[in-house]
Parts: C-alpha cells; structure tokens; sequence
C-alpha cells in the first residue's frame, strides 16, 4: 500500500511540473474552443483574452502596470496547473497553497517536512504547517453545521486561512467567539480569533441600476450565462428573489423568471430568460471591451479576481480565504468565497472571474468603493452543479457541472485533479482515452462522458 501511495505522488508530483511547461506549449497554437469542462487556461490565450477594462482596473486597484497585470494572470494559471497536481501528489498532507506579490509566487503548504522537495520541484515555495487542510476545513464545517441551525451573534465570519494555518474567526467580542467554538465543539487550538467590526450585509437593496430588476424594483446584477438543456438563463445571487420572482432586463422589458433560490444557507439562484434573450459568454467591459469566458476553474488564494456589477463596474483585488462564511441579517451563508474587492448594494448577484476564468457571483460584505472593503462570492461551480445548468463559454457551448451521482472511477490512469495536456493518452477502465483539449480533470468529467476532451483509442 505504501509503495502504492509513493508511485501515486511521484507521478501527480511529475504531473504537476510538466503542467507548466505545457501550458506554454499549448499557449503557442494560439487556439481557443469551447470546453464542456473548466479547465486551466493557457497562459498566452488569458493574456490575449483580457479585456482592456479588466486591465485597467488592475491596474487601478492593484497598482499594476498593463504589462504587469498580464504577467501576473500568466503566472497565476501556471500556479493553478502545479498546485492541482501537488494537492492530489500530497494526499492528506496538503494543507493550502496560495500566491503573493506582483508575480503571482506559488507557496504550498504540508504538514510532512518529507514533501518540501517535491514541491520545490514543481517550482513551489514549500511551508511545513501543523495542520492539514482537510484538518482546517473539518473545524470550520462544525462551525458551519452550528450557523445554519442558529447565526451566531456578534460574529460577521470565519475561515480557513490557509497562510496562518488556522480557522479564522471574526468577532465583535472575543466572548461571542468562544462561546460560538463551545457551541460547535472546536479544538480552540485550530482557531485564531479576530476582533472585528464588519456588519456584512447583501447588496441587492439599493435602486437603480441597468442589470435587471426583480418585480419591477429592486436591482441586482447578473452572474453568469448558462443554459439547462434548449432553456437559456443566467445565475446571480439568492438574496435577490425567490422562485416564480418575474425579472425585466436592463432595458425594461420582459426578461424571465427565477427558476431557483437558495438563501440562506448558500446564496445563489438560477433565472430562465424567454426566447429575446441570447446567452453570451462574455461579461460587460462597462466602456471597454467585454471579457470572453472561457472556463471556471478555481482560483487559489493570493490570486488577483475581478467582479462586475451593475452600480460600480469593475474593481479588482485578491482572493483572501476561499472555504470562508459569513453572517448577514438574515443569517449564515457558507461556503463562500472573501475577498478585498470592493461592491456596493445592486452589485449582487454580478460576475467573479481571474483572467479568463468564471469564479462566482457576488453575495455581499462590508464597505464601498470609495473607501474599500469585503466582499464575498458564492462559487459559481456550486451554483451550477445545485441547479443542473451549463456555464456558456466562448464558442457559445457550455460547459457542464458534475454529476454526483457519476459511478465510482472503475481504475485506470486517469484521475481526479490532475492537469492534463492535449496528447496525454490515459486509461479508464479496459479503455484507453487520448486528451484533445488541455484542462484540470474535475469529478464527473470521465473520459467516456466528454468526448468533447478525450478521444477514445
């Protein structure tokens, strides 16, 4: 078994440092297709794709030059490819990755000094930790389970901070943090406590706007295009209407229905627009060009995402937690995603994207865009998979969410996690498959389900 498990990693391990260069093989053919899967992109075509809005607005909030905001989406998709190669090389050892500084520096964490050459080799900085990840995530998962039956008073959020290796809580007082930790029966030796004055609150309340309106009044902004089978729509936010909500467009007219809503507990909804609507895979360059989506694979943290919204346009920042939840007045949403982008109310519902990549739609947080604050997305990979719709990228195809009802993996080479490259040849089952398109293996998108990246031999 234990010889088993070490020809695992070595491989994942030699997975993940090919990835990187891949990605700048792949960068050359200059080619883009639509994937029913997310995917890595490649580093030239995110480059290529970004808008000069996004660009802008990198610049603006994160004090970059073009040049460096180009950069640095090349060398965040690279560090995407190594770290989903490292996190299934380290198995129960993995305890986070993230990026930092202005060239994107990967630094993976485990809890087995053993593992710090291998990551090295992957062209990681490699951090040994007390904690594993899976460790972090079971805590905060307490916390989650104690939330959603009662919101905790005077505790805005907590995390799994993957660069203190700790669950982070955030509380008015350190009483309403401990007694929270009592509740859910946390080792307190996982938690770091934080005093904090957020009162985080959704953004679908204010007026106006030009994304569409619920009922004919209240405003939010759309997430992203999806369709479920012949029926087009977008994904927003929950907090903005509930099933049968009618919806009218930016321009007044008619527009749909929301078809689904989940708040709280996650905050997320699908609507279903009638036949004058046409889903595109872009998301509005308010005044510059729009940006082209070509996949939703997820962004670690450290990595620069912009969002889109129909009050304030683009802002940009980094992705501070991603297994993070917070409390609004009418109670916990988890798991959400926290990150220092700035919104403001009618923003909800609107884009998340790094680079090319679809990332999630806006839920809500604390401050505004003059003076800068919090702001959570809910994953947009979940809100596919909970409505059983197709994210639309450039092409016009959708990619499909997970099915997790797929059966177990019947053995072979292919594996959940790993980055493969067009040319790879792996085997499921009795059967041999050959990638026609570079992408993250995520679950449910076995070799014999998406013909549209495996060919079979």
């Amino acid at each position: 078994m234990e010889r088993s498990m070490l020809r695992r990693r070595a491989l994942a391990a030699c997975t993940a440092t090919v990835a990187v260069g891949a990605l700048a093989l792949a960068g050359l053919t200059g080619t883009a297709s639509a994937d029913p899967a997310p995917h890595t992109p490649t580093a030239s075509a995110d480059s290529a794709q970004l808008s000069p809005g996004l660009l802008k607005a990198m610049q603006r909030d994160l004090g970059l030059t073009a040049s460096e905001a180009r950069s640095r989406v090349a060398n965040e998709a690279r560090a995407t490819a190594v770290t989903a190669g490292l996190r299934y090389s380290l198995g129960d050892d993995f305890a986070g990755a993230r990026v930092s500084g202005d060239t994107a520096r990967l630094t993976v964490s485990t809890t087995d000094a053993s593992d710090a050459a291998r990551i090295a080799k992957a062209g990681a900085r490699a951090e040994v930790v007390d904690h594993s990840l899976a460790e972090l995530d079971t805590a905060k998962a307490a916390l989650d389970r104690v939330a959603l039956r009662k919101a905790p008073e005077d505790v805005p959020s907590w995390y799994v901070d993957v660069s203190t290796n700790r669950v982070v809580v955030q509380a008015g007082k350190t009483s309403a943090a401990e007694a929270f930790l009592a509740r859910a029966g946390v080792d307190r030796a996982l938690v770091k406590i934080a005093h904090s004055t957020e009162q985080p609150r959704t953004f679908a309340d204010l007026r106006g706007g030009d994304a569409y309106y619920m009922n004919g009044s209240g405003r939010c902004s759309i997430g992203f295009p999806v369709k479920r089978g012949t029926q087009s729509g977008f994904v927003s936010a929950g907090h903005c209407g509930r099933a049968g909500t009618t919806t009218s467009g930016y321009n007044q007219q008619a527009q749909g229905s929301f078809q689904g809503s989940t708040f709280p507990g996650r905050d997320y909804s699908w609507i279903a627009t009638n036949a004058n609507w046409t889903p595109r895979p872009l998301v509005n360059g308010y005044g510059n060009a729009d940006i082209t989506v070509t996949g939703s694979t997820e962004a670690i943290e450290g990595q620069s995402v912009c969002r889109s919204g129909s009050t304030t346009g683009w802002h940009c920042g980094t992705i501070q937690q991603r297994n993070s939840s917070v409390t609004y007045q009418e109670g916990t949403v988890t798991p959400v995603t926290r990150t220092n982008v700035c919104a403001e109310p009618g923003d909800s519902g609107g884009s998340f994207i790094s680079g090319s990549q679809a990332q999630g739609v806006t839920s809500g947080g604390t401050g505004n865009c003059s003076q800068g604050g919090v702001t959570y997305f809910q994953p947009i990979n979940a809100a596919l998979q909970a409505y059983g719709v197709t994210l639309v990228t450039n092409g016009g195809g959708p990619t499909t969410p997970p099915d997790p009802s797929d059966p177990p993996n019947p053995g072979g080479t292919w594996a959940v996690g790993t980055t493969y490259a067009a040319g790879d040849v792996v085997t499921y089952g009795s059967a041999s498959y050959r990638c026609l398109q570079g992408h993250l293996a995520q679950p449910g998108w076995t070799p014999p389900n998406v013909p549209a990246l495996w060919q079979a031999l």
